[in-house]
């Protein structure tokens, strides 16, 4: 028996052949801004899943930066409102933006919430964004010009406090950068085990684990970037991925949400790096991640669910890599929709 993690050392992360001939059909770089009149974003469509939780502080903001979108083709929105207390659900079904919103009769995490959006969706391609990710107007067509059904695009954010963003309106009148995303600079804490790992460095690390990998080519056949691997490049805060291989393996797994947070992002990269997808940067597609008021408390809050959700995430890289699963994936879905409120229908 293979297991996942034994899969992964077989695989490579060889995408440059795909950025470059990408490059010669559209006829501009890899990671430059695509002009909305480009042909090539007409390929493919697309659906934008937003999983929901208490984010009525910002989500206004990252809706109308949906419907602000310079893309000229239609794309859906669909938003999955996991028990929000506040008035999460209300603000997405009223928005024009939004094509369809789902409400959890109870919290069941973003793993579900993502699972359930995933069912529903129409598009070719599945956008994964956070309820508090606002992007730039050209950050749609970027995807859906690059998106093919063997690649897993990955985007960046641009974290913001809360009192620098008071809800998010009028961010994009700035860039968000690049650089303020951990995966493009990252600076770790020395004396003191790394979350994913357990390293403990020594030294101070001036890290740049996008650079140093030549945008995640040298992470394939297993390789790390001290406590950076190819799964954990693959953040559902902004990723977009080919929606028949996430069915064909089976979605997300849904008991990360029951366990806590975090995790659920990096098993799905997991199983489509072994099921022989690449992983690639986009480095013009960046938003703003805007933090919400008691962002201290949010964190620490995750961070001691974190040895559960890494526990489940082990264990699962010890059993074999999930294959053809569509069909048990929808049975189970379509089953869960059945106790959904739908408060905007599909």
């Amino acid at each position: 028996m293979t297991t996942l993690h034994e899969e992964l050392l077989r695989r490579n992360n060889f995408h440059t052949s795909s950025t470059r001939s990408r490059e010669a059909i559209s006829g501009i770089g890899w990671h430059e801004p695509t002009p909305s009149e480009l042909s090539l974003a007409a390929v493919r469509t697309l659906s934008v899943v937003v999983p929901a939780y208490n984010v009525s502080y910002c989500l206004p903001a990252v809706l109308d930066a949906l419907e602000g979108q310079h893309h000229r083709l239609g794309f859906e929105v669909i938003v999955v409102d996991d028990a929000s207390t506040d008035t999460t659900a209300a603000i997405a079904a009223r928005h024009p933006v939004v094509t369809t919103v789902l409400r959890l009769p109870e919290r069941a995490g973003g793993a579900t919430a993502r699972n359930l959006g995933t069912a529903l969706a129409r598009g070719q391609t599945v956008l994964y964004l956070d309820a508090d990710m606002v992007l730039p107007p050209h950050v749609i067509t970027d995807i859906t010009a690059r998106a093919t059904d063997t690649t897993v695009l990955v985007g960046f954010r641009h974290n913001l406090p809360y009192d620098l963003h008071q809800g998010g309106r009028g961010v994009l009148a700035e860039h968000p950068q690049l650089g303020a995303d951990h995966r493009v600079v990252w600076r770790p804490p020395v004396g003191r085990p790394l979350l994913y790992t357990g390293v403990t460095l020594t030294e101070r690390l001036d890290g740049r684990p996008l650079d140093h990998t030549h945008d995640f080519v040298d992470l394939g056949y297993g390789q790390r970037y001290v406590d950076w691997d190819l799964p954990r490049m693959v953040v559902t805060c902004l990723v977009a991925v080919p929606r028949a291989a996430v069915l064909n393996v089976g979605g997300f797994d849904p008991e990360f949400g029951r366990i806590g947070w975090g995790m659920e992002d990096t098993y799905l990269g997991a199983c489509l790096i072994a099921s022989g997808l690449l992983v690639i940067p986009l480095r013009q597609v960046v938003g703003f991640h805007l933090d919400p008021p008691d962002a201290e408390q949010q964190w620490q809050r995750k961070l001691a669910t974190w040895p559960g959700t890494l526990a489940r995430y082990w264990d699962l890289m010890r059993r074999p890599a999930p294959t053809g699963r569509t069909y048990s994936f929808i049975a189970e879905v379509s089953e869960l929709l059945r106790t959904c409120e739908v408060l905007r229908p599909h």
